[in-house]
């Protein structure tokens, strides 16, 4: 055991649930490893003797997986394998007292924004003169990017502000270093991440700032594609599209959860926007920006939904044809406004009118993409899969999109762009050949 302590700590940190948590995560390792304290992620070696995990909070399935991980790194510590168990994120933020009586083994619970106070944990201290360097967890040629911290919104389903707070934007000049150093460091792809993209700078500029910091970003040499999540429909700041149609390394992609289509749902959900609302954005939307990828997250099985309101879901999908679409289903979260309502679709039926909906959208992605048969798309290659490469284009966000697969017995690098005509077309995906 005395020789034990004498080893020099190895940290492993395991990430769950959304790449806003993966960011944390990548904070925290470049925090550590700036103190010369080694650090990896998702370790499989298991040649560490610290772990960190990185909780989801967000419903029920990922609460679930977040404790199960957690009961495993306890068991590992148990038998002697591990020195410390840290846990930390939106689950730890939420439900910390509860964790702490249910599973006293971990050494340390901390919430969302208690980095430092993990940090002491390690005899260090938090340097502010990192703020926006991290070490990456994503392959070199991407990354995500946080813009903004918690949520105003008070959709009625949703307990993200309970884990994370109130609204908190990053200072532009902030933001256009942290992706300056990326873009030095071979990032070629930064996807701008938030709870809420489109009420980017009403903090601290009185205004929605979200063209003026594109502008700046679009700026960076070197910086190949800057792609948009989780934008807010209700208000929606329509010059965002003027910016991304204007500046071509700008992907003209973008994600926008709107999560049901029936003014009934819509108004329970309290999502500030009603159906017919929702149609005249969309049309505005591809009409600034023809072409553009509209990506979208439903809900199934919200409290007091009925057959009715699939339809109508069904309808507009049908009517809109959205190239790319999620579906959760519903999860009763104490705690919002919802959880006051009676949940009173059963977890089958949620799950059953899920796949119908998604049934739907299968069929409008299959003919979407086969009216890219012939076309040459411009194609990011991520990684090399059974003597095949995998890409894709900037209408496809990673793991959450379609992929190109590249069939060539060339040697492409990864994290390079080539063009791609596409020969085949599949439900979500798609398969072509490198053309000059």
């Amino acid at each position: 055991m005395k020789a034990r302590t004498l080893k020099k700590d190895k940290v492993n940190i395991i990430t769950l649930g959304c790449s806003k948590n993966l960011v944390d995560s990548e904070v925290l390792s470049g925090q550590l490893l700036a103190n010369d304290i080694e650090v990896v992620h998702e370790n499989k070696k298991l040649d560490h003797n610290i772990v960190v995990v990185n909780t989801c909070g967000f419903i029920d399935k990922a609460k679930e997986e977040s404790v199960q991980t957690i009961l495993e790194q306890v068991e590992l510590k148990k038998k002697g394998k591990l020195d410390k168990v840290y846990v930390t994120g939106c689950l730890s933020e939420r439900y910390k007292n509860n964790l702490e009586a249910e599973i006293p083994e971990v050494d340390a619970y901390f919430g969302t924004l208690e980095l430092p106070q993990i940090l002491k944990k390690f005899e260090v201290d938090y340097k502010e003169e990192l703020i926006g360097e991290r070490l990456l967890s994503t392959p070199s040629h991407y990354a995500y990017m946080k813009i903004s911290e918690g949520c105003n919104r008070t959709c009625a389903f949703c307990a993200i502000p309970l884990m994370r707070g109130q609204h908190i934007s990053k200072p532009i000049d902030q933001l256009v270093a942290e992706a300056t150093r990326l873009v030095k460091n071979g990032v070629k792809e930064i996807m701008l991440i938030a709870q809420e993209l489109t009420y980017y700078g009403l903090d601290i500029y009185k205004k929605r700032s979200l063209p003026d910091l594109l502008n700046r970003l679009a700026d960076i040499e070197g910086l190949e594609w800057i792609r948009l999540h989780y934008a807010y429909p209700s208000k929606f700041p329509l010059e965002i599209l003027d910016v991304m149609r204007d500046r071509p390394n700008i992907c003209n992609y973008l994600d926008m959860p709107l999560q049901h289509a029936s003014d009934q749902m819509l108004k329970a959900m309290r999502r500030q926007i009603t159906r017919a609302e929702m149609d005249e954005l969309i049309h505005a939307i591809r009409e600034r920006v023809p072409g553009i990828c509209l990506r979208t997250t439903l809900i199934a099985g919200f409290p007091g939904e009925t057959e009715e309101d699939v339809a109508s879901l069904e309808s507009f999908l049908t009517q809109h044809r959205f190239d790319r679409v999620g579906i959760f289903t519903y999860s009763h979260e104490e705690g919002t406004s919802a959880h006051d309502l009676v949940d009173d679709v059963p977890a089958e039926e949620k799950e059953r009118r899920a796949q119908q909906v998604m049934e739907t959208q299968q069929e409008i992605s299959y003919e979407l993409n086969q009216e890219k048969v012939g076309k040459v798309f411009k194609t990011l290659i991520d990684k090399k899969e059974s003597g095949r490469y995998l890409g894709r284009t900037e209408f496809d966000s990673v793991e959450v999109d379609n992929e190109v697969i590249v069939q060539t017995d060339k040697k492409l690098p990864i994290g390079s762009f080539v063009n791609v005509q596409i020969t085949k077309a599949y439900d979500y995906d798609l398969e072509g050949e490198i053309v000059s």
